[in-house]
């Protein structure tokens, strides 16, 4: 090649080196992607980089060391559909209604003290998703696994502002983790397909195919929850270790394992495709594992641990509703730093506005706060309390009770339990006693009533309803644990 020649080419790669640097500096000037990584009934103690010695998570906890780890982090209610419903409007169950599972009449009738406050089992239209307000900022968005709050055209993830919808409707759970999935909303695999991995296949292709605008990617796999089903050799894996720390399932691993290698599947493509410095991940559970009952008299149920909290899903003690959180924001969030303040799944809606330059629309109730000030270590949260309000009955595996109708305030170290059906109260320091296991009740008058005092003003300035009247089928004779 002559030198002009060569000249001429050393130009054109300038050029395009510049062109690709503008374009570089243009992706970075859009607003963020977000990949939103929702476990169903994962415990807060299921992954390693909390403590577990059983289960075998490598890639969530590079995330955890990659990002800001969220050590008092809590859903809004003890079980899947209600803490959905505040994820998506941003609001305490009290406003949208969604206050549980199906019936709050979960248990039998002449168990039941009071008559449980109806629930709704959808997430109404007129609500503003979290999706619908993304998109007023050029979000493409994408359900892909489990919605639980309705089915589309109207009440499905299409139906409320996404523009993807992969295997979400009103189920809240699969029949199947293998192919044939016999879900109307999933097409077949080859026969014997493991949904996780079909779901993180999905979420593969929408990022690449994405790349180049800014997308909101909501991946609420159906993952961990029943029916508890893995790949056969990941169990055998698992067979094969000794139980750690109460935990000792393998087939309950074996699925954990399995979202763990998705989610090291989707960070890779972010690398593969030079995306991690533009995308935000949160890692998040909808409420706590399945165990931590026999401590507490109520039979069957057990999957996994919760130790060393007390209870676990479909309670309102910490077993039942803290959470495993994770928070990635390459140049925004310090790599390996921890974040102690108490924060709720209503949170995430406010925040990702922050992140992404939106306000929200006029007139437009948001209950959470932005956690961007924790996130960027700027600043604190302006809220004295968070708050529960679950007005329904849950029953356990065999007629025990998981809850009665009850609600609950935390406000710093300490929280409050409130029982509807007697108007017992417990009050717990979680600095000293994380596993609640010293009701402080009655020796800390002033407090407990303080505490009360706050929540009963909350439930009014939400309108929350609160059971009161009397189910004439009730039989003290066979009345259960609560």
């Amino acid at each position: 090649m002559k030198r002009r020649d060569l000249l001429k080419a050393a130009a054109s790669g300038a050029v395009a080196a510049a062109l690709g640097r503008t374009a570089a500096r243009a992706a970075r000037s859009r607003p963020p992607n977000v990949l939103f990584i929702l476990i169903d009934d994962m415990g807060w103690r299921d992954v390693g980089f909390m403590g577990s010695r059983y289960y075998e998570t490598p890639n969530i906890d590079r995330l955890a060391a990659q990002g800001m780890v969220f050590t008092n982090a809590y859903a809004n209610a003890p079980n899947c559909a209600p803490t959905r419903a505040c994820l998506m409007s941003g609001q305490y169950g009290p406003r949208h209604g969604v206050y549980t599972v199906g019936t709050p009449e979960r248990g039998p009738a002449a168990g039941r003290k009071l008559i449980p406050i109806a629930n709704r089992t959808t997430l109404s239209a007129e609500t503003v998703t979290l999706a619908e307000s993304l998109k007023r900022a050029g979000y493409t968005s994408a359900s892909m696994g489990k919605w639980h709050l309705g089915a589309d055209p109207e009440l499905g993830p299409v139906g409320q502002g996404f523009d993807v919808n992969v295997a979400g409707n009103q189920a809240g759970s699969p029949r199947s983790y293998f192919s044939p999935y016999r879900n109307k909303n999933l097409p077949d695999g080859p026969k014997g397909e493991y949904l996780t991995d079909r779901l993180t296949e999905e979420a593969l292709k929408f990022i690449e195919a994405n790349r180049a605008r800014p997308f909101f990617l909501y991946l609420p796999h159906y993952a961990v929850h029943t029916p508890i089903q893995a790949k056969k050799a990941l169990t055998e894996k698992y067979e094969k270790k000794e139980p750690s720390g109460g935990q000792g399932n393998p087939k309950y691993a074996a699925m954990i394992e399995s979202v763990d290698q998705g989610v090291g599947r989707i960070l890779a493509k972010l690398d593969e495709l030079d995306l991690t410095k533009d995308t935000v991940v949160i890692f998040f559970s909808d409420n706590g594992g399945v165990g931590g009952y026999r401590e507490l008299g109520i039979s069957g149920g057990e999957i996994t641990s919760n130790r060393p909290l007390k209870g676990g899903k479909g309670m309102l003690y910490e077993g039942g509703i803290r959470e495993p959180m994770i928070v990635r924001w390459p140049g925004n969030v310090r790599p390996g730093s921890r974040c102690d303040e108490p924060v709720i799944g209503l949170d995430f809606y406010p925040t990702l506005l922050e992140i992404a330059g939106i306000e929200k629309q006029p007139g437009q109730v948001l209950d959470g706060e932005s956690l961007v000030p924790l996130l960027t270590q700027t600043g604190t949260l302006k809220r004295d309390a968070i708050f529960w309000h679950f007005p329904a009955y849950l029953q356990g595996n065999r007629g025990t009770w998981r809850t009665t109708p009850a609600g609950a305030i935390r406000q710093g170290d300490f929280k409050l339990i409130e029982f509807f059906e007697d108007s017992s109260l417990e009050l717990y320091n979680l600095k000293d006693d994380i596993g609640e296991a010293k009701d402080l009740a009655k020796t800390m008058p002033d407090k407990t009533r303080a505490l009360h005092q706050r929540l009963v003003a909350w439930r009014k300035s939400v309108k929350a309803p609160v059971p009161t009247e009397p189910n004439p089928k009730f039989d003290p004779s066979t009345r259960s644990k609560r």
